[in-house]
């Protein structure tokens, strides 16, 4: 029974994968993800975008980045998604 309650809560976590748009003040960053919609009537793909504030407690994103993100509890007015991990670096500022 506990197993069955351990893979809902796994699979209700929502990963999105982002790019660091800008660091906007200490400990908070601005990631924009991409996604793909189908339209409803035209059957066409439509490129969407949402920019985010993550919560970046140890400052580790820079812009250009690749980032994953997952929601957590509102931490501010705008922050309400943390930083999981940095997947690749931008290889521009290295």
């Amino acid at each position: 029974m506990a197993e069955q309650g351990a893979t809902k809560k796994a699979r209700d976590r929502r990963v999105r994968t982002g790019k660091v748009q800008s660091v906007s003040g200490e400990k908070t960053v601005s990631v924009a993800v991409n996604t793909l919609a189908k339209h409803p009537q035209y059957d066409k793909y439509i490129r969407r975008r949402a920019k985010y504030a993550v919560h970046d407690p140890e400052n580790q994103a820079r812009p250009g980045d690749l980032v994953e993100i997952v929601p957590c509890r509102p931490i501010s007015k705008s922050k309400s998604w943390r930083l999981l991990r940095v997947v690749r670096r931008n290889q521009a500022e290295a």
